[in-house]
């Protein structure tokens, strides 16, 4: 909180101090959660060779992609001079978010028209599968899900708060506008950096998934766009998702 020119104490923005909790506790939950995965036995692991199924096209990939490095030019931009990294970081930073904005438009534009937003949704088939091994997910499992509800929510509260303070600077479309009260920019600089919080908790945790031994193969399948039959029979229910087969 701070003091506003009326010297009433309105709410300045997020405590930077939490930055360490969230890293500390997701941190916490990765040891944890590879600690478990360390005592499960696990069957041979299917094999990435033979045909072929097409499971990311070209173009859901570079939006992928895209979007990965504008978040991180944004979190590099946002969070190094807070943490004391000085360097000329505000028109990166925007330039980056008008970037991710593009880019999320592009995303949500495509999935309404193109793709079913149904298939994102978490139904009552999706929640069985941490309790049944012989449940087998779609094209998306409930944890992918459920990440992608977290990073949907937390992107739009930061794309929408950004927005919002992108008008109060200069830029070379227009001057700087003082046109919001302390304590309504306070409200807005809270939001930003809460959802920018969370977001680094999630992507701390996205990272970790991508990297497990296991989950290596939806990793490069949105490098190269594919997974083997094997790998599909393996991990997913061919009844709930059915992919082309790709040369």
């Amino acid at each position: 909180y701070k003091n506003d020119v009326w010297g009433r104490e309105v709410l300045q923005g997020v405590s930077w101090e939490l930055l360490w909790l969230v890293v500390a506790a997701a941190f916490i939950a990765i040891a944890a959660h590879a600690i478990y995965e360390a005592t499960q036995k696990r069957g041979e692991k299917p094999s990435s060779e033979g045909p072929k199924v097409s499971r990311h096209e070209l173009i859901d990939r570079a939006g992928h992609w895209i979007m990965a490095l504008s978040m991180f030019a944004l979190l590099i931009t946002g969070v190094f001079p807070i943490i004391g990294i000085e360097f000329a970081w505000l028109e990166l930073h925007w330039i980056a978010g008008i970037i991710l904005t593009i880019i999320i438009a592009f995303h949500i534009v495509r999935s309404i028209l193109v793709r079913k937003p149904s298939d994102m949704w978490i139904n009552g088939n999706d929640l069985k599968e941490p309790m049944d091994d012989t449940q087998k997910p779609g094209k998306y499992s409930v944890a992918q899900k459920g990440m992608h509800a977290a990073v949907t929510i937390l992107t739009l509260l930061v794309i929408v708060s950004g927005i919002i303070m992108f008008a109060m600077i200069d830029t070379p479309w227009w001057e700087r506008s003082n046109s919001l009260s302390e304590a309504t920019l306070g409200l807005v600089f809270f939001v930003h950096g809460l959802s920018t919080l969370g977001l680094i908790g999630v992507i701390c945790m996205h990272i970790y998934f991508a990297l497990r031994p296991e989950k290596l193969f939806y990793t490069r399948s949105m490098i190269k766009g594919w997974i083997s039959r094997d790998e599909l029979a393996a991990n997913h229910d061919p009844q709930r998702w059915t992919p082309d087969e790709t040369s």
